[in-house]
């Protein structure tokens, strides 16, 4: 009857608010006229095997702009419970496991645009208290303490970031050459102890170095560029060869057929002689 459909439609939109995201309105500080609106609602995907973000304790969280980091956020939602972990991310979805950032100067990437966060609290009930923060006013989340960098301030420190200090690059990339170093001369020690020794099944491993060991990448440089040069050389002059006796090949061809231009004109004086008329 009129009851019970009402009562379906009742149930189907409390089901539908529960599922939609709701708006938390944030600042970013005290000065900011407008509030900046996250989406949030529920995390709610299977779970499965080494999954990070388990349904029942995720936050979901949209419209994160790029200057917010993983530390506003976790103090953001800490009054609604502790916070195990925020994962930031360009995009929804399973996506890649986070590598270690190891380098400041060369993996060091800039967000650039607005992103999505994953919001892992302890116990559950975080969940629930975060949504129910849509219901008060804006959240300062850039304090005195722990301020936020927007605008102006914002693209003054990124562009201080931006100049490197010599120094301190330079630290760096001779720490990541002796671990290099320290790394081939493992793999090259492993090598030496392995050679000639057959496996499991009898067969030997036939490494790529021979019987001359390989030269430094400037030497081995070096000599391609002079062996290049020789043979530069080596063809100039070859050609400078075949000039050469293509002159005197011709020089000698045009001498002959100068002294054959001589016979014929003797020879034909000579036959003019004998052809005189002689009456007497």
């Amino acid at each position: 009857g009129a009851a019970g459909r009402e009562g379906i439609k009742g149930a189907a939109a409390g089901c539908l608010t529960s599922l939609s995201p709701a708006a938390l309105a944030v600042k970013f500080g005290a000065r900011q006229r407008s509030p900046h609106c996250l989406l949030v609602k529920e995390h709610r995907v299977r779970e499965g095997p080494g999954d990070t973000h388990p349904p029942q304790r995720t936050l979901f969280v949209i419209n994160v702009p790029p200057y917010c980091s993983r530390d506003a956020l976790s103090r953001l939602f800490a009054r609604c419970g502790a916070v195990q972990s925020v994962d930031l991310r360009d995009k929804p979805g399973p996506g890649e496991k986070a590598e270690k950032r190891t380098s400041k100067f060369f993996t060091n990437r800039t967000a650039t645009g607005f992103r999505v966060a994953y919001v892992v609290f302890k116990k559950p009930d975080g969940v629930q208290a975060a949504k129910a923060l849509s219901q008060e006013g804006p959240l300062l989340i850039s304090t005195e303490s722990h301020p936020v960098k927007t605008g102006i301030s914002k693209w003054i420190a990124r562009y201080a970031d931006s100049v490197v200090d010599r120094e301190e690059l330079k630290a760096e990339v001779d720490a990541y050459m002796q671990d290099y170093d320290k790394k081939i001369a493992e793999e090259e020690a492993k090598a030496a102890k392995e050679e000639g020794l057959p496996d499991e099944e009898g067969w030997v491993k036939v490494t790529r170095k021979g019987r001359k060991p390989g030269l430094p990448r400037t030497e081995a440089a070096n000599l391609r560029v002079l062996e290049r040069e020789k043979r530069k050389k080596a063809r100039k002059e070859l050609l400078n060869f075949y000039a050469w006796q293509h002159r005197e090949t011709k020089r000698e061809h045009i001498a002959q057929l100068r002294k054959k231009f001589e016979e014929d004109k003797q020879r034909i004086a000579l036959m003019r002689a004998q052809r005189k008329f002689r009456p007497y």
